[in-house]
């Protein structure tokens, strides 16, 4: 590895180059926009960081700009509950706080990009909570059904149990109501043109862009292991508890 391809850089010609980096450099603590003009060596020895450690997790993601497609099929029901709540846990820990930062700092834009960031600074916030609430609702309604579903099939849970919340929920339900309200990025599209930045040049604005799209790519890959693979697993465990209630009905 050539450590000088990284080290005299300034902050803003690694991020310029790839703007996966700000978001490396911001997990060590280092916002791009606060020190632009310094190197990369002059920032970690400011910061008191080892700079091989920096340049060796810039090295290992700088080709990373989406998520792996994950074979999930084969899994249980569970696991793909737990790798989606993971999931959950990147978009509110980690992913919602650094496009917030990153608004927080963009005091320096190009002026005809300063509306644009007026309007995500006050409709970002609002559509964090709605994302978060839908988040929690989610875990704490479908999630937990399904799990008592896979319970029940797997003989840890008694199918009496679930005889009154069948009638309440519904997979089917829960598919067509997650397929009306796919689109959460819809309104900070609009205000910025489908993140679309025709002039990349200022930088800081370029990340904001690229980060919302990249944002907007993980979120549809999970919701198409919703789709593809959650929803009709929990349909399947749905009709099988169904039945064994019918059959339990039948025998006596």
């Amino acid at each position: 590895m050539d450590y000088k391809i990284y080290k005299y850089k300034t902050l803003n010609e690694l991020v310029g180059a790839n703007h996966i980096f700000a978001s490396i450099l911001n997990d060590f603590g280092i916002r791009f926009y606060e020190y632009p003009e310094l190197t990369l060596e002059e920032v970690c020895k400011n910061r008191g960081l080892l700079i091989e450690k920096v340049i060796s997790q810039l090295e290992k993601y700088k080709d990373d700009n989406s998520i792996e497609s994950l074979k999930l099929f084969t899994l249980p029901v569970d696991l793909i509950i737990e790798y989606l709540k993971h999931a959950h846990h990147i978009f509110i820990k980690r992913r919602l706080p650094y496009i917030s930062s990153l608004l927080r700092g963009a005091e320096k834009v190009k002026p005809e990009h300063e509306q644009i960031i007026q309007d995500l600074k006050f409709v970002y916030p609002i559509f964090v909570e709605d994302f978060i609430h839908h988040i929690y609702q989610e875990e704490d309604t479908l999630f937990t059904y399904i799990t008592k579903l896979q319970k029940v099939v797997s003989g840890d849970l008694p199918a009496a149990k679930l005889f009154f919340e069948l009638e309440k929920h519904s997979v089917r339900k829960y598919a067509v109501d997650h397929e009306i309200h796919e689109d959460e990025l819809e309104g900070l599209k609009k205000i910025t043109n489908n993140f679309d930045l025709k002039d990349q040049s200022d930088i800081h604005m370029n990340v904001i862009m690229k980060e919302l799209q990249s944002f907007e790519k993980e979120l549809k890959i999970h919701a198409s292991i919703e789709d593809e693979i959650l929803f009709p697993k929990a349909l399947m465990l749905e009709k099988e508890v169904k039945k064994m209630l019918s059959d339990n009905k039948g025998s006596n």
